[in-house]
């Protein structure tokens, strides 16, 4: 890991500074001019789930949205890491129904419900997990979309086996995708890895992430089908911000408070990447630690909080989440995760307030 990237996030517990996270990340636009960069963000990483809106292009270009009726929601769901409540759960199988298919075509895996009050109704019902309930059902689904507008007449459910595989067409058209918007070439040319629901990741600088999510939040350097493609899914999340996290998620709160003026999605081990439209600008943080709850939302809120157009009342909300206050289990304040003032004094001269 790279030592030299600067300490973006604290923990001040009392009098001290307890704990500090490490990262780097990137500031671009639309024509590949870095508004900033801070750390090295020339180093490979996984995005891991921080790029589904980016993988969300082929289903959505292939003109699976039209063929099979898809609704804000269920693009919104292609996008998301949820929390496996009941509604996001219910997206997911709707998707799937409108390909003709169920559950049991997805390759994803099954894990409990994210959202704690959505686990403890699954249990007390005496159910087990099922795929639908996998943060990633709502991707998987968009593939199966997407699959139907390929296998052109062929068994829907048989074309679609292994298409978690690199070499399944499914798979091949989704990172084809993502080779267009970034730039980079992955088949062959960049680190790939599996990712928790089965499917490659490939290893992306900041750079280049930050690009594509410039690109997807305008339009700007995607082919005419891409753009098209991005813009629709940014006006279906825009409307439905419920569906690419849930109650309580970070982008959920975020996008719900600030509409299409921001998109921003979470991957794992420290990852995040955001578009901001208005500033026509692309954003991608990695945490040295892989560190997300407690210090990559935290960057993230303060690039937010720095560049989005923002008044008084949204700019207070974003600085309750770049300073987070801390409280123990009987209410008490007993410290502040906060942007440090290395990355403070970094955004400052871009700031649009």
């Amino acid at each position: 890991m790279n030592t030299r990237n600067p300490v973006l996030v604290e923990l001040k517990r009392g009098d001290m500074v307890e704990s500090t996270h490490a990262g780097a990340f990137a500031v671009l636009d639309a024509d590949g001019s870095v508004a900033l960069a801070v750390g090295d963000i020339d180093r490979p990483v996984y995005p891991r789930s921080a790029n589904k809106a980016l993988q969300a292009l082929a289903m959505v270009d292939s003109g699976a949205p039209e063929r099979l009726g898809l609704t804000d929601e269920e693009l919104a769901l292609a996008c998301a890491s949820h929390g496996g409540e009941p509604e996001h759960v219910r997206t997911a199988a709707s998707m799937l129904a409108k390909a003709g298919l169920d559950a049991g075509v997805l390759e994803c895996g099954a894990h409990w419900p994210y959202d704690e009050a959505a686990a403890r109704a699954l249990a007390c019902e005496g159910a087990q997990p099922n795929p639908l309930h996998n943060n990633c059902s709502g991707k998987h689904a968009g593939f199966t979309c997407l699959g139907c507008m390929m296998a052109q007449g062929a068994d829907l459910r048989g074309f679609m086996s292994g298409y978690v595989q690199p070499g399944h067409p499914v798979m091949r058209e989704v990172t084809a995708a993502l080779e267009a918007v970034t730039g980079v070439k992955l088949h062959d040319a960049a680190p790939r890895g599996t990712d928790g629901c089965s499917i490659p990741t490939y290893g992306l600088p900041l750079r280049a992430l930050a690009l594509a999510f410039a690109r997807w939040g305008t339009g700007i350097g995607l082919r005419e089908g891409h753009a098209r493609a991005a813009e629709r899914l940014r006006r279906a999340i825009a409307a439905a911000p419920f569906m690419v996290g849930g109650t309580g998620r970070f982008d959920t709160v975020v996008m719900d408070r600030l509409r299409g003026r921001v998109f921003c999605k979470v991957g794992a081990e420290g990852m995040y990447c955001a578009a901001l439209p208005q500033r026509g600008w692309g954003i991608a943080i990695k945490m040295d630690d892989g560190n997300n709850a407690r210090a990559c939302e935290v960057v993230m809120a303060a690039l937010i909080e720095a560049f989005a157009p923002l008044d008084d009342a949204e700019l207070s909300f974003m600085r309750r989440l770049s300073e987070l206050r801390m409280r123990n289990w009987n209410g008490i304040e007993v410290g502040v995760l906060h942007a440090s003032r290395a990355l403070r004094e970094a955004v400052k001269p871009l700031a649009s307030h």
